[in-house]
Order: structure tokens, then C-alpha cells, then sequence
């Protein structure tokens, strides 16, 4: 094996596997909880594929009318599955599927 097969092989092992999962954050400027979503979701895109998406509610006032202060609101797939704060066991749990 040369070292170009060794680390496609080691890349495969240990990088992302499994579906694409389109993910949303809804967020706001200066959110703390926003913060702490986002090292969740990029701590599971080393073991997932995830095309994750930030929108700032704030430049959308009938964004800002749903959510308010309720963010983060994540949707994985089309589904709001967090507001608030990311529990990753769950989030490990709804990847996986």
C-alpha cells in the first residue's frame, strides 16, 4: 500500500460516513446558546456529513416573529429537532438513523 492508499483508508475510517444531513441553525448576533449549538454540531460533522446552514433571524422579521428569543432552533432534515440548546446524545441518536 503507498501512503495515498493508507490515508484514503484512514480517511474513511475515522472521517464522516453516513447520509448527507441538511442542517439549519436559526440564530441570533451575540447568542451565547447559538455558540454552544455550534461547537455540538461540528464536534458530530467529524463523525456525520453535515451541510450545515446558519440563518440570523434578526434580517427576517417573520423569522424573528416565530422563533423571538428562542434560539437556537436547529432543523436537521426539514424537522426542528433543538430550541435552545443541542443534547448530544439525542443529536448522536437522530444522525445515526
Amino acid at each position: 500500500m503507498n501512503m495515498q492508499s493508507i490515508k484514503n483508508w484512514l480517511t474513511g475510517m475515522i472521517g464522516p460516513r453516513g447520509p448527507l444531513h441538511k442542517v439549519i441553525v436559526y440564530s441570533r448576533t451575540d447568542c451565547t446558546c447559538c455558540d454552544k449549538a455550534m461547537l455540538e454540531l461540528q464536534k458530530a460533522s467529524r463523525r456525520f456529513k453535515l451541510n450545515i446552514q446558519v440563518v440570523n433571524i434578526d434580517t427576517d422579521e417573520a423569522l424573528v416573529a416565530e422563533y423571538g428569543l428562542h434560539v437556537p432552533v436547529i432543523a436537521i432534515d426539514g424537522k426542528v429537532r433543538f430550541k435552545g440548546q443541542v443534547n448530544p446524545v439525542l443529536l448522536e441518536r437522530l444522525l445515526k438513523k
